[in-house]
Parts: C-alpha cells; sequence; structure tokens
C-alpha cells in the first residue's frame, strides 16, 4: 500500500495515526467484554477503521455525519466523550438513548453526528434534509451519508441519491463496500463491476478510493469537501475494503472462503499505516507500543466508570413523557372576519398563513409547486415564497419523508404531501421508525407535518381511496389530525405546523369541493387532542370523525322522534376519551362511526375504552359502524355498497330498538 504525505507535517500523521489507533483499542476492548456478558452485541468495524476515521478527520467539524454499524471511529473522532459512549453500549441512563435503543442507534446534535437505525437505507434521505437546509442556509457545509455495498440494495438508495443530484445537494454518498452484506457475497447483491459506474445513471460525479488507505481517504474527503462548497453537488464516494469480522459477533465468518480474511489482513488498515509511519522515521516502534498500552488503560478506566452507573430504573411517567417533543402549542383564538370557504381553500389558506407565521417551514410534494399540486391546495404558494420553500420532489416519497426529518435536525420545519394517502406505504419506514420514535430514542425533535388527502366517495377506486389513519394509529410517537369542516382544517392544520413533532394530517378528498363553511380570516390555531360536541341528544351517542361527521348529521334527518349526542374526535391521536365518556354516561347507548374497514379499524380501540370506563352507564352493547372488509372498488354503485353510510341507519335503528 502506497501512501502519499503530501504536504502533510510529521505532527499530523501522528494526530491522524492516533485517531485510527484509539478505534482499534476499542474494539479490542469490546470483543472482550462481549465475551465476558458486559456488552450485549457489537458490530465490528475492525479493519475499516480508516474509512469513518479518515472521512471524519477530513471533514469539517461543524458539518454533519450520518452513521452506520461500523463507523466507531466517526464518533471517537468527533470526540464523543467514551464514558457517554460506554454508557449508550450498556444500556445505561448516561448514554445518549437513555437505555431505549442500543449500540450507534443515536445521534449527538453537538457532534453533529446522526446515527442510524437498523432498517438500512433511511439515513440516506435524512442526510438529503440536512443538505438542503445547509444550501439553503449558506452554509457551505457538505453532508456525509454512510451507506454500504448491502445497504445501497434498498430503494432508499436510489431515492435518495436521485433526489440530491435533482437539487444539486451537497452530500457525499460514501459507500464502504466491504464485499460482503453479512452473509451474501457482493455478486448475489448487485451486477455492476463497482459503485462508481452508478454515478453516471444519476448524474453525478463518482469517485473511488483505498477504504483501507487512511491518508488517501482524507485527501478525498478534504478535496471534496472544499469543492462542494464552491460547487455544492452530490458525489458518490465508494471505499473499498473488507469486513474482518462478522456483520455482528454471534453471525461469525464461516461463510468466508479460505485464505480471504488472511488476504486481506496483509491490508490491515492501522498495521500498514503504523509501518509506513515507522520506515519513514515519523514514528518510533517503542512509541507506538507505549501509546497502545496508554489507550488499554485509558478505555479501561472508561468503561468501569460507564459500569459504575447504576443500573437504569424504570419511570413509567418518563417513558410516556419522552414520547413528544415538548413546545410552545398556546392556542390562538381566531380574530378575524368570517368568510365562506370550501374544505380545500380553508387548507390552502392554513397553508399561506403557516408560510407567514413560520419563514423556516419548508413545503415538499409531487407537483406542489408551479402545478399547484393535483387538488390545488398549494396553488400560488410557489410565486409568494419561491421555489426553496415551495418544492416539487421526484417520485420517492421515502427520501422525501427523510428529508423533512433532516431539515427538522437543522432547525427547520417540513411539510410532506402525499399526492394520495394510499402512496405513503412508499414511506411507511420513515415516519414509524424515524420519525416515530427518534424523540424517545435519543431527545431529536422531528417537526414534520405530513399531509394524507384520504378517503372514498369520488369513484377513485382501491389505490387512491382507501382509509389509512389506522396503519399509524397503533404507532406511539405519531399524532393523527382528521377535520370534519373548514374552520377545524385550517386551525387543526395551523396547530400541526405549531407542534414540534410529527403529525398525520388526513383531509378527506370528497369534503374539499362538497363542503363549504364560515371559515375565520387570519391565523388561528384549533387544539390538538380536544373532540367537538357537534350536536346534543339523549337517545344515542355517534362518536365518529372525518366525513362519518357529515355523516351522522344528515342520518338524523331519518330519526325524528330521536336525537343523538354526536362527538367529531378531530384528533385521533392522542384520543380525548373524555369527551366520549361524558357523551356516553349522557345516552348510554353508543354507535362508533368510521370509513375504514371494521376489523382492526380505530372505532375497535373505541369500543373497547367504552367497554373498560362507562360499563355500568352502557344500556346497549357498543356498535360498530364501519365499511366492508374488503378494497374500495371503483365503479359507484359498488363503492356505495362499501361504505359505512350503506348501513349507518340499520345499525342506529338495531341499536335504538336493543
Amino acid at each position: 500500500m502506497k501512501f502519499n504525505r503530501g504536504s502533510l507535517s510529521d505532527e499530523t500523521l501522528i494526530t491522524i495515526y492516533r485517531k485510527l489507533l484509539l478505534p482499534r483499542q476499542i474494539e479490542e476492548k469490546m470483543l472482550i467484554y462481549l465475551r465476558q456478558g458486559k456488552i450485549s452485541k457489537w458490530f465490528s468495524g475492525y479493519g475499516q477503521e480508516a474509512i469513518s476515521v479518515g472521512c471524519a478527520y477530513g471533514l469539517d467539524p461543524d458539518a454533519f455525519m450520518l452513521t452506520m454499524h461500523r463507523n466507531l471511529g466517526v464518533f471517537t473522532t468527533r470526540d464523543v466523550p467514551l464514558e457517554r459512549l460506554f454508557a449508550q453500549f450498556q444500556g445505561k441512563a448516561e448514554g445518549f438513548t437513555q437505555g431505549r435503543d442500543r449500540s450507534f442507534h443515536f445521534g449527538s446534535i453537538e457532534h453533529r453526528i446522526v446515527g442510524m437505525i437498523s432498517h438500512l437505507g433511511p439515513q440516506l434521505g435524512i442526510a438529503d434534509g440536512i443538505a438542503l437546509a445547509q444550501k439553503m442556509d449558506q452554509t457551505g457545509n457538505p453532508t456525509l451519508v454512510f451507506t454500504g455495498d448491502g445497504g445501497a440494495s434498498e430503494g432508499d438508495f436510489h431515492e435518495a441519491l436521485n433526489v440530491a443530484a435533482v437539487w444539486d445537494l451537497p452530500v457525499i454518498f460514501v459507500v464502504e463496500n466491504n464485499q460482503w452484506g453479512l452473509s451474501t457475497p457482493s455478486n448475489e447483491q448487485f451486477k455492476c463491476k463497482q459503485f462508481i459506474d452508478k454515478g453516471i445513471g444519476y448524474g453525478m460525479e463518482a469517485l473511488q478510493v483505498d477504504g483501507n488507505n487512511v491518508l488517501e481517504v482524507i485527501d478525498a474527503i478534504q478535496g471534496l469537501g472544499s469543492s462542494m462548497k464552491e460547487n455544492p453537488r452530490p458525489v458518490l464516494l465508494e471505499c473499498i475494503t473488507f469486513r474482518m469480522r462478522g456483520h455482528e459477533e454471534a453471525s461469525g465468518t464461516k461463510y468466508y472462503p479460505e485464505g480471504l480474511q488472511a488476504e486481506w489482513a496483509s491490508k490491515d488498515p492501522l498495521e500498514t499505516y503504523e509501518a509506513y509511519l515507522i520506515a519513514s522515521g515519523v514514528l518510533k516502534e517503542e512509541q507506538a507500543k507505549a501509546w497502545k498500552e496508554e489507550l488499554k488503560v485509558s478505555i479501561g478506566k472508561a468503561f468501569e466508570t460507564a459500569m459504575s452507573y447504576p443500573i437504569i430504573s424504570a419511570d413509567l411517567e418518563k417513558e410516556v413523557q419522552d414520547l413528544f417533543a415538548p413546545g410552545d402549542t398556546e392556542g390562538v383564538a381566531p380574530n378575524g372576519s368570517l368568510k365562506d370557504m370550501r374544505f380545500i381553500d380553508a387548507i390552502a389558506d392554513g397553508l399561506n398563513e403557516a408560510m407567514k407565521k413560520h419563514p423556516e417551514l419548508v413545503l415538499m410534494g409531487q407537483d406542489i409547486a408551479d402545478y399547484g399540486g393535483v387538488f390545488k391546495a398549494t396553488e400560488g404558494l410557489m410565486d409568494r415564497y419561491g421555489k426553496d420553500r415551495v418544492r416539487n420532489t421526484p417520485l420517492c416519497e421515502s427520501a422525501i419523508l427523510g428529508a423533512g426529518l433532516g431539515l427538522s435536525i437543522c432547525g427547520k420545519k417540513a411539510m410532506v404531501e402525499m399526492q394520495f394517502s394510499d402512496f405513503v406505504t412508499s414511506g411507511f419506514n420513515q415516519i414509524v421508525n424515524n420519525l416515530a420514535k427518534i424523540h424517545w430514542r435519543w431527545g431529536q425533535r422531528a417537526d414534520v407535518v405530513v399531509r394524507m388527502p384520504t378517503g372514498a366517495g369520488v369513484g377513485a377506486g382501491p389505490f387512491h381511496s382507501q382509509s389509512t389513519e389506522a396503519w399509524f394509529f397503533h404507532t406511539p410517537g405519531l399524532k393523527i389530525v382528521y377535520p370534519s369542516t373548514p374552520e377545524d382544517a385550517k386551525g387543526l392544520l395551523l396547530a400541526a405546523f405549531q407542534d414540534p413533532n410529527p403529525v398525520m394530517f388526513f383531509e378527506h378528498k370528497f369534503l374539499y369541493r362538497s363542503l363549504t363553511g364560515a371559515v375565520p380570516e387570519g391565523y388561528y390555531t384549533t387544539e390538538i387532542g380536544k373532540a367537538k360536541h357537534v350536536q346534543d341528544g339523549d337517545d344515542a351517542s355517534i362518536i365518529t370523525y372525518g366525513l362519518g361527521v357529515q355523516w351522522a348529521k344528515h342520518i338524523q334527518e331519518e330519526f325524528p322522534n330521536h336525537s343523538f349526542d354526536i362527538i367529531d374526535l378531530r384528533t385521533l391521536a392522542p384520543l380525548d376519551m373524555e369527551a366520549v365518556v361524558r357523551s356516553v354516561q349522557r345516552t348510554g347507548k353508543v354507535l362508533v362511526l368510521h370509513e375504514d374497514s371494521l376489523t382492526g379499524g380505530i372505532g375497535a380501540e373505541i369500543a373497547a375504552r367504552i367497554n373498560e370506563s362507562c360499563f355500568e352507564f352502557l344500556d346497549a352493547p357498543v356498535v360498530r359502524c364501519a365499511s366492508l372488509d374488503t378494497p374500495v372498488p371503483f365503479a359507484g354503485v359498488l363503492e356505495e355498497q362499501f361504505l359505512a353510510i350503506n348501513t349507518l341507519g340499520e345499525k342506529l335503528r338495531e341499536l335504538l330498538d336493543y
């Protein structure tokens, strides 16, 4: 291996050596501690340290880095305190996730590090969002994100690189090509000869370096960092290396062909660099040995300090409290004059008020800029606020949701519009595993609103008409809002933007242009988590939301001799059970109505809670009215048969006659 020192001083070469030595010494200690049962799991970067150290050393310290399993050298080079790092490995409260997650599944904004989740790939889209924020703020900083050769098979890889290329984002996509994805060799992962061949497909520059040569990695990163300050753009950097140990220690390496590890051992990044320094007279062998012994002692002391921290205690209140980020969510009462608006106009007006109120807010979605979105909710906003803040996106839900989180990490707010809520499945992982969990895991807020045009009744068929709110209802960490009137649509949307947590905001497509109501002009918010008492009644309570509220009001006309207490939930998470309980206690009979299919719907949860808390007040079993347990059909007569409104009258009669 040839090392080109260029103009680097002896002192710098030694500094790099010590940076390279530290993660190796930690590795050796961790393997011992793993066997002793002092840590539960270890993902080894043994033999790949030159990539992590070289990237972290070569990049400006205020530039963000998004790490993976084998990037211990990033954390050590960025001077993350070892006691806290080891506490993280041990699941102690002094770690970064307070015992809620393991190993490197965390971030530290102080050190400009954003860690991974177990699902490979989502960090790439987050890097796009961070880079977009850096570009908008003209910091000049590139963002560096790691992936592996196996992880690059994920769709997130394509989406993130494509977005970065289209938007000219200053991202260095580092592929650690270590030849294997767990036990699967590269020839079973991809057909291309090398990853730099992919660069041309994205219209981006691609470079390949020897990932075991720390000076070559540093030189590449420093060159790219300097160049990207002048010419922001994405670059694909392939680092050729090898994973000397298993994917994680329990998986072993028996699948490697005979002699392969020995071949790569001769290219060990630490040993070859150390030999080069000794041969060059920069380092004395005795000094190297002394430093190794010193590090063993200091690492041992740091680990023992972490061991001395008490075993984490379970605090029920804290676990629940930390699910959401605190923020200034104080309500703002309306004070403007009333104006008749269609539902879609109230949404559009809310978006405009939010853009004025929050200059850091960025809107993203397919066709939302010049075209104004398929439902025209964002029409005219690009002309008012510019293309930086109102951005068309490629067809890539996962990358854009990840980008929304990246913007939030940099202190901005993001809105991501799903063209139809059905399409959110392509970005499901980012929502339920990144947005929903990140504050609870390591205290990072996810200030992202996901707008979800939803529902049936417009003849759009099984892929544009689904009720998708229940998909997210089961996931802690998400707020779910579902207005039924133009006034609430605007007020709740503005409250969603005010809230620093991820909000799934559902807008019924049928209501967009069929429902008009009086809406206050100007800025106001409607409190998230509070139901609305729509109508007083004595004979039965109808608990519902969305289009179901309109159904409930209209069905009253079929029952002139009865009165219904109608509760519009408005917010599904958090759920206002106090309002539900008050209504049930008053009427004694309950029908829970929603447009979604019956089985596993939100109505089942509400019915169960009513049974648990109001059993003694009930004069009849709780009745659920929902749509059929089939996909949503296209033909009008079939869709009418599918929807819950088709059986609502019958269900109410059964309830009243009980």
